[in-house]
């Protein structure tokens, strides 16, 4: 199953991170949850630029702290802020806001 199918399911999604960066994830989630709403708030607002570059930096992050999901999000967001597609911007938007409720981080 695809990362994206995972996000359609019910219950947790399990992510293992390396205990050594565990003091850096909660502030990087919550990061992600701020721009959840910058995101709703630009595409409203049609600030493509905006998405297009919170979409960049996830797409370079989420890998980085062990969160793959975030990674295909954002390359998503970026590429949908490229086309200025607003529907594909809040249906990605909806899609990240879904996975952070759900993510369950274990270290190990």
């Amino acid at each position: 199953m695809n990362k994206q199918g995972a996000l359609k399911q019910e219950g947790k999604i399990i992510v293992h991170v390396d205990p050594d960066i565990a003091d850096l994830i909660p502030g990087f989630l919550e990061n992600r949850r701020k721009d959840t709403k910058t995101m709703g708030e630009a595409v409203i607002q049609g600030d493509f630029e905006t998405i297009q570059i919170l979409g960049h930096s996830m797409k370079g992050a989420g890998g980085s702290y062990g969160f793959d999901a975030i990674t295909d999000i954002g390359k998503s967001l970026e590429q949908a802020a490229m086309a200025k597609d607003s529907g594909g911007i809040k249906q990605m938007v909806q899609e990240l806001s879904a996975y952070l409720d759900r993510v369950e981080v274990v270290y190990k």
